[in-house]
Formats: structure tokens, C-alpha cells, sequence
């Protein structure tokens, strides 16, 4: 089944939203697009750049942009189906066949055409590592040391988890007591708890 097949395949599928969908695919495909299927829906790319997809749920169906928080929105349309959570992506929701207005649809669409042709894209942001905190015995120690202290400061956030994770995985106290002499020279030479093996590898 080639992907055009796959597309018609998944619009028969929809009986509610049928012809609706099939308009929504008769004006995109008047652009340069290359309809395929990925994750099961149908999505259209340039130079194998995802642009844009349609799909069907409960209550409406629609078109979604990936990048679709580059686009102006001068109508305001797009919606962010997924707040705090999807930064680049956009919906365009539709109830009927109705709202389907051809001239504006191809104005974003070949705006989005345009902005991948342009290399723009929101870049994904990295997750946050957030340390945990300090242990107290580990703080005790730091009371006793500035230089320990400010030494580990200077450590990576990486580093500084590894040593805290280290220090609180130990049940007994004296386990503790034994780790936190074993990685305080390790500290004061900015070392990290695993860099020895690191470096061997």
C-alpha cells in the first residue's frame, strides 16, 4: 500500500469527518508538499521536513503545524494543544465543513512552507537536571571545610549529584561517615565521583 493509499485508508476510516478531511487533503496537496503517514496520521513534509499533518478526534478534526509557533496566526486559529508542554507545535480545530476556509489555510500552510525552505525551527529545550539535596551529614562537613564547601561548589551540577547520591544511598550512619572520607580529596581536587572510570573507558 503506497502512502497516498494509507491516507485514503485512515480518511475512510473517519465516517464523521470524511469529507471533511478530504478537502483539508485537496488543499494542502495543491501545495509542494509529499504526503506520507507516520505515527499512523497523515503528514505532509518538504525535503523530508515534517510541516504539517491532519487528523480526526471526538469532537472536531483539523491540521496541525510542527512548527507552528513561527507561524504569525494573524486570524488566531492555532491553538497549543498541549500548554507547557509542546513548544513548536500548533492545531487548527474545525467542528464542521463549513469552517474550512481554502484561502486562508494556504496562507499558513505556505507560510510554513516557507520558514522550513528558511532552516526555521524552534529547537527543543533540555530537560533541567535538577540536584537533589544536600545531606546533612555532608553539610556538617562543609561547615567544618569552607574549602570543602567551595570546592564542591565549583563542581559541575552533574558531579555534585553524583556525590550527594553517593553519600544517601548509604543506610548505616557509619557507611556515611566512611564515604564522606573517602570523596572529600576527591572534592578538594574538583574531581568527580566516577571520573576514574570515565577516563579508563
Amino acid at each position: 500500500m503506497t502512502a497516498n493509499e494509507k491516507v485514503t485508508a485512515f480518511i475512510n476510516k473517519q465516517p464523521r469527518y470524511k469529507t471533511a478531511l478530504t478537502k483539508l487533503r485537496n488543499i494542502i496537496l495543491k501545495t509542494e508538499v509529499e504526503e506520507t503517514v507516520k505515527w499512523g496520521m497523515p503528514v505532509y513534509t518538504v525535503d523530508n521536513k515534517n510541516i504539517l499533518g491532519i487528523g480526526a478526534f471526538k469532537n472536531y478534526f483539523g491540521i496541525w503545524f510542527y512548527q507552528g509557533a513561527l507561524l504569525k496566526d494573524q486570524h488566531g486559529r492555532l491553538v497549543n494543544a498541549q500548554e507547557g508542554k509542546t513548544m513548536a507545535m500548533r492545531q487548527w480545530r474545525m467542528e464542521s465543513e463549513e469552517e474550512i476556509d481554502e484561502k486562508m489555510l494556504l496562507l499558513y500552510i505556505q507560510e510554513a512552507i516557507v520558514n522550513q525552505k528558511m532552516g526555521k525551527f524552534i529547537k527543543p529545550s533540555k530537560p533541567v537536571r535538577k540536584t537533589p539535596p544536600i545531606p546533612q551529614e555532608l553539610k556538617d562537613r562543609f561547615a567544618e571545610s569552607k574549602e570543602l564547601a567551595m570546592s564542591f561548589k565549583d563542581l559541575t551540577p552533574g558531579k555534585q549529584k553524583e556525590y550527594i547520591e553517593f553519600v544517601d544511598a548509604a543506610k548505616r550512619a557509619e557507611t556515611k561517615m566512611a564515604r564522606l572520607d573517602k570523596i572529600a580529596p576527591m572534592i578538594l581536587k574538583g574531581l568527580g565521583l566516577n571520573d576514574k572510570y570515565k577516563k579508563s573507558s
